[in-house]
């Protein structure tokens, strides 16, 4: 059962908002167990739950990782025989840093790592956006106040995503591993989540 698009825009939009809606409610529910089981709760059979989620009824593909080469914009991502090495190593990075990094250090890693690996074939930016909103809450303590949550304003301020994605990825091309760009942005959409505490909140708007 799958909406196209081309064949439906407003019936795909329609499912695409309501899947971002279960999204959210499944990601609440995430962060809850790993505030309980900390930085050994993420798995990669989380992050297949958050794109088969994201992309249900759109995409035939969803909850697994690619089996064929996926283009986007001027970035070619790996290969997709090395995606499941790399997702594997993704995986032990936030582990390993997970007292090293700061929350929004460690939120902005895996923004960018996820959108460099694209380890699926739709939903790869709706994935790293939750998981990086995971990781936020869970490495401060806490699921984060705040009416309009930061994954809802990064699709708000798309120059400065994209701006610190392409930083990150310049300095990777030149062996270097340098997010402080896309932490710095993420800095500041958590600054203004948490100033908006206390407000009604706001219902979830798809791309």
């Amino acid at each position: 059962m799958i909406v196209s698009e081309g064949d439906d825009r407003d019936l795909f939009d329609w499912v695409q908002e309501q899947n971002l809606v279960r999204q959210y409610d499944f990601l609440a529910n995430c962060i809850v167990i790993g505030l309980k089981q900390r930085h050994t709760a993420l798995d990669k059979y989380t992050l297949w739950a958050l794109n088969h989620i994201a992309v249900a009824n759109i995409s035939q593909f969803g909850g697994r990782f690619r089996e064929e080469p996926i283009y986007v914009g001027n970035h070619i991502p790996p290969h997709f025989r090395e995606v499941p090495e790399l997702m594997d190593r993704f995986i032990s990075t936030v582990h390993e840093n997970w007292f090293n990094w700061s929350p929004t250090e460690l939120a902005a890693y895996g923004l960018w790592r996820l959108n460099w690996i694209h380890p699926f074939i739709e939903g790869n930016g709706r994935t790293a956006r939750a998981t990086c909103y995971y990781l936020m809450c869970v490495r401060s303590g806490t699921l984060l106040p705040g009416r309009r949550i930061v994954p809802e304003r990064i699709r708000d301020d798309r120059a400065g995503y994209e701006a610190g994605l392409q930083a990150a990825d310049r300095a990777w091309d030149q062996g270097h591993l340098d997010f402080s760009v896309l932490e710095e942005y993420l800095a500041r959409l958590l600054e203004a989540q948490l100033s908006d505490d206390g407000l009604p909140p706001l219902p979830p708007q798809s791309n």
